[in-house]
């Protein structure tokens, strides 16, 4: 069963119209950059960094559904994602 996301922009990085996504436990984070990458029209060459917790950036290839294991609350795993770091 897929996991709920929540997907909240940090500084000035564009905000997505949708921020709670059903993503697959699967899935890595860097597939989830990548989709958001596409989704807010980002170029390729512009880096995007995802952070749990406003603190750690998990590695490229976590896997959603471990971190929500670890890191989820409510019934959903809550990310920031940047195009500067932010944290840690």
């Amino acid at each position: 069963f897929p996991v709920d996301v929540l997907l909240k922009a940090v500084g000035d990085t564009p905000i997505m119209k949708t921020k709670k996504w059903a993503v697959e436990r699967t899935r890595t984070i860097q597939g989830l950059c990548d989709f958001i990458k596409k989704f807010l029209k980002l170029m390729a060459s512009e880096q995007l960094f995802i952070y749990v917790n406003q603190s750690f950036a998990p590695s490229p290839d976590q896997e959603v559904g471990t971190l929500y294991e670890c890191f989820g609350s409510d019934g959903k795993l809550v990310l920031h994602y940047c195009k500067t770091q932010a944290w840690g």
